[in-house]
């Protein structure tokens, strides 16, 4: 199925709504607040009309370039990622479906605004220079976009790596729809640097997938101790009740060794490729609630600064000194209850609410004065940002999401054929 001989699905309408409704009713709030300076994440075109991302980590060696070569088919091929038994993977490749076989230099990609890859430029040109595009003419590519980072060496400082790997890593964890951590029997071990990796991906678990890799080369009895050595280690860095998913076999294009489990390694091998093909078809879904989560966030952030600057204003006299007034709001918010309120009176939970001393460095930048409050961010003709970006949350994005499994024509959604006016049923529909 991941491989069919077929033209990639076309949902050109879906995504032209999709992006419709980002730009006229998320990201005016988005800008208005600044957002994007709290938590760095700005979305793009690209981003919204990108393919599923599927991200590979882990440890040196363990497998990753030799995984992708062979759910791609690229063995023995000039197509083929470089793999070897030492460290081979310096740089963050971009596996994307091209015409013909193609190299992209990092800095084309970050130039190009219509790629999903343009934001990756902050991050300085000494990681540009480390990232790199491969396009290849695969039908898998078509629906998905695989990306090969380098292994992870606990013994290597990051300042070493002359460019802020965490902080790249953390950007392409916010973007992927499937993330991959392999390992292999032989480095079960968790350093600093990959404790620092499962602290990034917090948050995410739905999307993690734990591979332990190269398993026929293992007997039954050592492989059993493996397995249990490997959620040894990885339990205290992985705080959920449900353990994560975990596959068990040896993905690479040669037969399974004699006397091992052939029979499991091949299950787990199909259900790995099922669960791709899953990412695959709820990429639209995927997308839509990925939006209205980033949509909620942006909601709280400009709820949270309005409170901010109508304490503010309470507290403002003709002789207080604004400066100091401010200070002491933002050093002690919760004095003047501007979390506490927001949980009271709006439908906010407080799971969602964001740290509150990350708003100390965000007025730092960005000076309380030069933000409106939300009952002035209206006007005759456009409406009301909050209103607006509330009706997206409620309306208009579960709508979309609903007329994906109804078959409906979702460049024809308005009130009169999905009832704006009732709370949709089928608000978060799961996969």
């Amino acid at each position: 199925m991941l491989n069919e001989d077929k033209p990639a699905d076309d949902f050109s309408v879906v995504l032209q709504r999709l992006r419709k409704i980002y730009h006229s009713s998320i990201k005016p709030l988005e800008q208005s607040y600044k957002y994007n300076e709290l938590r760095q994440h700005e979305i793009t075109d690209g981003e919204i009309t990108s393919k599923p991302m599927v991200l590979f980590l882990g440890p040196w060696s363990v497998g990753k370039s030799t995984m992708i070569n062979y759910l791609l088919g690229l063995e023995n091929t000039r197509y083929q990622l470089y793999t070897g038994a030492e460290p081979t993977t310096s740089e963050f490749t971009v596996l994307m479906h091209g015409p013909k076989l193609k190299t992209i230099e990092g800095i084309v990609m970050a130039a190009d605004s219509a790629r999903s890859f343009s934001p990756l430029e902050k991050f300085g040109q000494n990681f540009l220079e480390k990232l790199i595009g491969i396009e290849v003419p695969h039908k898998l590519l078509e629906r998905v976009t695989f990306v090969d980072t380098p292994g992870i060496i606990e013994n290597r400082k990051q300042q070493e790596r002359g460019y802020p790997f965490n902080d790249v890593c953390q950007w392409f964890i916010d973007r992927a729809d499937l993330i991959f951590v392999v390992f292999d029997p032989t480095k079960l071990d968790v350093g600093l640097e990959l404790e620092m990796l499962f602290r990034q991906l917090k948050g995410r678990e739905s999307q993690i997938r734990i591979i332990l890799n190269k398993a026929d080369n293992l007997a039954t009895q050592m492989l059993m101790r493996v397995y249990g050595a490997l959620f040894w280690s990885l339990a205290p860095l992985i705080n959920v009740t449900e353990p994560p998913r975990v596959y068990v076999s040896s993905f690479w294009p040669h037969d399974y060794k004699p006397d091992t489990h052939k029979d499991l390694f091949l299950k787990e091998e199909i259900s790995l490729l099922e669960d791709l093909n899953q990412v695959i078809e709820n990429r639209l879904e995927n997308k839509i609630a990925f939006i209205r989560q980033h949509a909620i966030r942006v909601r709280i952030h400009a709820l949270l600064v309005d409170r901010y600057l109508q304490t503010y204003k309470d507290k403002m006299t003709f002789f207080s000194d604004g400066e100091l007034v401010f200070k002491d709001i933002v050093e002690d918010p919760d004095k003047f209850y501007i979390f506490k309120t927001i949980l009271a009176k709006t439908n906010v939970s407080k799971f969602d609410l964001p740290n509150r001393d990350a708003y100390k460095d965000f007025f730092g930048i960005n000076p309380i004065s030069s933000f409106k409050l939300l009952s002035q961010q209206c006007s005759y003709m456009g409406g009301c940002f909050l209103e607006k970006i509330e009706r997206a949350i409620t309306q208009e994005l579960p709508a979309l999401l609903g007329s994906l499994g109804l078959g409906k024509n979702p460049g024809a959604l308005n009130c009169d054929k999905t009832g704006c006016g009732e709370t949709p049923k089928n608000r978060y529909r799961k996969p």
